[in-house]
């Protein structure tokens, strides 16, 4: 991974964050577009989204950086004790990016691995993560990272909200 750094985002890399952040909604909702979300402005959007996260103690957002341009990002947070998800506090990474001029480079594994040293100097014990379930690249990566699978999400499209079965 020569030549890459891994740094804190900051307030002015919200284009490049808007960017890539827009591309993640694009590619998931490619994958499953009656599952994933797709504003009519994804770029600026996210952008927004993710700059506002920059500072929130909570959370940490990392960009991979190659020759003063950032090819990928990072997002992950502290996730407290969930009784209705049966889990232990923890962090999460919510969102992993790399442009496709950078892929096969590890620039994605070492994003994932500094949000996990976060989590760590956080006192974290464990680090969850969600994959679309079309993605099975990303899927490999995180079971070569030692991420293992422990939940299947299920999604039912509602035709009409109106009409329910009742359940005897």
């Amino acid at each position: 991974m020569q030549g890459i750094t891994i740094r804190p985002a900051t307030k002015s890399d919200e284009a490049a964050l808007g960017r890539y952040g827009g591309a993640l909604m694009r590619q998931h909702h490619d994958l499953d577009p009656q599952r994933f979300l797709l504003t009519d402005r994804p770029e600026a959007d996210y952008g927004r989204f993710l700059e506002s996260r920059v500072d929130d103690p909570e959370c940490v957002v990392l960009v991979a950086e190659r020759a003063g341009e950032i090819v990928g990002y990072v997002y992950a947070g502290f996730e407290p004790l969930s009784w209705k998800e049966l889990r232990a506090p923890c962090g999460f990474v919510h969102d992993v990016y790399v442009d496709v001029s950078a892929h096969h480079q590890g620039i994605g594994e070492a994003l994932v691995h500094s949000a996990i040293a976060w989590a760590r100097a956080k006192g974290l014990r464990r680090v969850v993560l969600w994959s679309a379930s079309k993605n099975e690249t990303a899927q490999r990566l995180f079971q070569r990272m030692g991420f293992r699978r422990t939940m299947v999400e299920m999604t039912l499209e509602l035709e009409d909200p109106g009409e329910t079965e009742s359940v005897s």
